[in-house]
């Protein structure tokens, strides 16, 4: 995609500091032999299965956990980490975040960016109008989207050269061609 390859991940809050970007979340778990559902954020969902080691986010804080097995399941992804033996193991997972090191992701060319790296910018008009900053994307189906959190939520619709302009990841700054009453 023109101005941007994107993982479509998202960093919780303390991630970005550790070095890692979530990827997806234990959804539930799959059988009786330690396998987990994977709520995948990347696009297609089983590009997730591409990386090991997992970083697990649970009360204690991330932990490492390395993938044995993955494949598709209907819509979703199912896995099973090294030391989950059973359904209770499993099951103690649920709900974690799912991450990697940011350095376990492909390099990007110049211009290129992930979602996660447009997480925080500041998001101006060409006029010069602050919008706030993008809190997060999603699909549509049609198109992402941008969240801008400001004096109010605005949804901008990421459309490369049409709306968004320009991302500046060092001057944390992306210029979107968007009327601000909208």
């Amino acid at each position: 995609m023109p101005g941007g390859r994107q993982a479509k991940a998202a960093a919780p809050a303390g991630a970005g500091e550790s070095g890692l970007v979530v990827l997806g979340r234990v959804s539930g778990v799959y059988g009786v032999k330690g396998w987990i559902r994977v709520f995948s954020h990347t696009s297609p969902r089983t590009n997730i299965l591409n990386y090991s080691p997992w970083y697990l986010h649970r009360a204690g804080g991330w932990e490492r956990h390395d993938l044995q097995a993955g494949r598709a399941h209907g819509k979703g992804v199912v896995a099973r980490l090294e030391g989950c033996e059973d359904r209770d193991d499993a099951a103690a997972l649920m709900q974690a975040d799912i991450a990697i090191r940011r350095e376990q992701l492909p390099a990007l060319q110049p211009g290129e960016f992930y979602w996660t790296d447009l997480e925080g910018l500041r998001v101006r008009t060409t006029g010069g109008l602050d919008l706030g900053v993008v809190d997060h994307l999603f699909e549509t189906g049609a198109n992402d989207v941008l969240v801008v959190k400001g004096e109010r939520e605005r949804l901008i619709p990421f459309l490369w050269r049409d709306v968004i302009r320009s991302v500046d990841l060092e001057a944390g700054l992306m210029v979107v061609d968007w009327d601000p009453e909208f």
